[in-house]
């Protein structure tokens, strides 16, 4: 099934050490160079497939575009591929955010970042509202999905927790296609565990490596959702529970994460280099993401096993549409806060031309945002 090369390994380890360093805008940003770098430019898979991960990141906890980065690493190159793929797009993030940590804890501060938000953010918007109108064609495949697709962006809106949206589009088109097949004796009951949030672990505020560790282990194996929740989950065991952290703190790792390029989690990092330095951070780091590797591996063999049974194919259709219509959501909320000015709209509107129009690589006009940045903070 997997043609392991060491060609096949340089090129992931390209890929992702490039998405790495350029993915800013968090994860649908992160999806949408996937998705530009991997279908479009590389061809490595096809749309369906590259729908079909994405689909199953969203029914595991952990990060998404880390998982999705895992995946391709595991269908391009095996094993190790699936090992080379994960750590290549995090270790930009991870370095990065150390480098900043060792800044802070000297000098109390951190670097201001607002002329790379300024220029990359437009950029993003453009590069996220392509991949969405490339996926969408693949993921609204008839009535249903376009219905619940609908349905989950309003609702979205409305303030329904995306989870539930998430789990619930895919239900809802799994009913809708199989409904002839719906009997009361034979209807599928799905039990969804919820963990809760504080590990059986003494309740002490003394800081120790292996507390960091296994605290990081629980959230990346439990954390479903945006970087609103993993706020909520930091906050509940390192500001209230433990006492390691103040609010103020937590709320400068949350802005670390969000400035860097890479995965969002990389807030980790932060968090472990300020307790514990460099090997605080690196057991942090470790803790977060090693659940996305271990059900990545779990799940990976049995996605295209989904396509073949008519229930799970049309579950995995639901989860698709359910996932492009919150996708769709985070775009209009980053485009809200990104195009604040008639620069930042046009910069977007030339990006997604050039796109559309010339297919020009993304890793130019992000550098192209970069520049539009610096002259911003140079002649301002």
């Amino acid at each position: 099934m997997h043609n392991i090369s060491f060609q096949n390994l340089k090129e992931i380890v390209y890929l992702f050490l490039k998405l790495g360093t350029i993915g800013f805008g968090g994860p649908a940003a992160h999806i949408a160079l996937m998705h530009n770098e991997i279908v479009k430019r590389r061809k490595w898979l096809d749309e369906q497939h590259f729908l079909d991960l994405l689909g199953a990141t969203n029914l595991i906890p952990g990060p998404n575009s880390t998982e999705m980065a895992i995946h391709v690493g595991f269908v391009r190159a095996g094993w190790l591929g699936l090992i080379v793929g994960g750590f290549c797009f995090i270790i930009p993030a991870m370095l990065i955010v150390m480098a900043l940590s060792w800044v802070y804890v000297r000098f109390g501060t951190t670097p201001q970042a607002e002329w790379i938000s300024y220029g990359i953010k437009p950029v993003m918007v453009a590069i996220i509202i392509q991949a969405l109108w490339q996926l969408g064609r693949n993921a609204i495949k008839d009535k249903a999905t376009a219905l619940i697709g609908f349905g989950v962006l309003l609702l979205f809106f409305l303030g329904v927790n995306e989870i539930a949206l998430l789990f619930g589009g895919g239900l809802a088109v799994m009913a809708i296609k199989n409904v002839q097949r719906l009997k009361l004796r034979s209807t599928p009951a799905f039990i969804w565990p919820f963990l809760g949030s504080s590990l059986p672990v003494m309740l002490v505020k003394v800081f120790s490596i292996p507390l960091l560790f296994l605290t990081f282990l629980k959230i990346g194996s439990v954390l479903y959702g945006s970087g609103y929740v993993l706020l909520a989950y930091l906050r509940s065991d390192f500001v209230v529970r433990l006492g390691w952290l103040t609010d103020r703190q937590l709320m400068d790792a949350i802005a670390i994460g969000q400035v860097t390029p890479g995965p969002v989690f990389t807030t980790a990092t932060f968090i472990g280099f300020i307790l514990g330095g460099a090997k605080g951070a690196l057991l942090a780091t470790l803790g977060i993401f090693l659940p996305s590797f271990v059900f990545v591996a779990i799940t990976n063999p049995f996605i295209p096993r989904l396509r073949d049974s008519v229930w799970a194919n049309s579950l995995l259709d639901g989860v698709n549409a359910a996932s492009l219509s919150l996708m769709t959501a985070v775009t209009w909320q980053l485009g809200r806060s990104s195009l604040i000015d008639p620069l930042t709209i046009i910069m977007a509107l030339v990006c997604l031309a050039l796109l559309v129009k010339f297919k020009i690589n993304s890793t130019w006009l992000i550098a192209g945002g970069v520049i539009v940045g610096l002259l911003r903070l140079w002649l301002f």
